[in-house]
C-alpha cells in the first residue's frame, strides 16, 4: 500500500489568532497561477472565540 503524501496544518483566525480547525492537503495538487501567489490556503470559517465568520489562514502545527 502506498504511503500518503498529505500534509497536516491548522487554520488560524485572522482576527483573534485562535487556531480552531485542523485539516490536510496534498501538496502535489496545489498549482500556482503566478509566481507571486503563495501556496497557503485560506477559508471563511466560523470562529467560536469571535462568534462570527472570519477568514482563517493556514499555519504550521506547533
Amino acid at each position: 500500500m502506498a504511503k500518503s503524501k498529505r500534509v497536516f496544518f491548522q487554520l488560524e483566525c485572522s482576527a483573534c489568532k485562535s487556531r480552531n480547525y485542523t485539516s490536510s492537503k496534498n501538496p502535489d495538487n496545489i498549482t500556482l497561477k503566478t509566481k507571486s501567489q503563495s501556496t497557503k490556503l485560506s477559508f471563511k470559517k466560523y470562529c467560536k472565540r469571535c462568534r462570527k465568520i472570519t477568514e482563517h489562514k493556514e499555519v504550521k502545527i506547533s
